[in-house]
C-alpha cells in the first residue's frame, strides 16, 4: 500500500530543511508531489523543484479539467496567491511526501483517504521568527510586511483546535539538528 506524508507546520519551522534531508536520505523510496503557484518566484527558486509557478489561466484550466486537489488563496501584501496541488495516480506500493497545509491534510484524506500521513513539524515562537527574519534577509527585496502576515495568519491556522481535527496527526520537533529531526523521521516512516 502507498504512503502520502504531508509535511505541515508554521512558516519557519523546518518544512523546506525536512524535506530536503528526507529527500536526500530516502529520494529512491519517496516521490516528491511538487505543488504549484501563482506567486512570483524567489531568489534562489527554480520551476520544478519545490513549485511549478503557473499563471492564473493555467490554475484556470486545470480546475475546469478537474485536476486540482486542493487549492488555498492568501491575500498577501503583494497581492492573491495561490497555492495548488495537481490531481496525480499514486503507484501502487510507491510512497509519496509533500508540504502541504492543515486544509491541504484534509482534501488529500478526501481524495486519498487512510494513504494520508499528516506530520506536524514544531518550534518555538522566538527560533521561528529568528528564521523567517534571516530568510526575507537574504532575499534581493525583503518582505518584512508578508512576513509578519504569514506569522499572524499561522496562528490562527495551527491552533490546537485546528490541530486535533486532523486524525493521525504526527508531532515532529525541529528545533534540534537536521540529524535529530530525521531520526524522528525514521520512526515514522517505520511506524507505517
Amino acid at each position: 500500500m502507498s504512503r502520502i506524508f504531508c509535511l505541515v507546520g508554521k512558516s519557519g519551522s523546518g518544512k523546506d530543511t525536512l524535506y530536503r534531508a528526507v529527500m536526500e536520505r530516502y529520494g529512491d523510496a519517496l516521490t516528491p508531489v511538487i505543488p504549484c503557484t501563482t506567486r512570483p518566484m524567489r531568489d534562489g527558486e527554480r520551476d520544478g523543484e519545490s513549485y511549478f509557478f503557473v499563471t492564473e489561466d493555467e490554475l484556470y484550466a486545470l480546475e475546469a479539467a478537474g485536476q486540482v486537489i486542493e487549492k488555498r488563496e492568501y491575500r498577501t501584501v503583494q497581492g492573491l496567491w495561490t497555492y495548488f496541488t495537481r490531481r496525480f495516480e499514486p503507484e501502487e506500493g510507491r510512497d509519496y511526501i509533500l508540504i502541504t497545509t492543515l486544509v491541504g491534510v484534509h482534501s488529500f484524506r478526501r481524495v486519498f483517504g487512510e494513504l494520508v500521513r499528516p506530520v506536524y513539524l514544531t518550534l518555538p515562537d522566538g527560533p521561528r521568527l529568528h528564521r523567517c527574519l534571516a530568510r526575507e534577509d537574504g532575499q534581493a527585496r525583503p518582505d518584512y510586511a508578508e512576513m509578519c502576515r504569514r506569522y499572524l495568519a499561522d496562528e490562527a491556522d495551527f491552533s490546537p483546535e485546528r490541530l486535533s481535527e486532523v486524525p493521525g496527526l504526527r508531532t515532529v520537533y525541529a528545533g534540534g539538528t537536521v540529524e535529530e529531526t530525521l531520526a524522528e523521521w525514521d520512526r515514522i516512516l517505520s511506524d507505517g
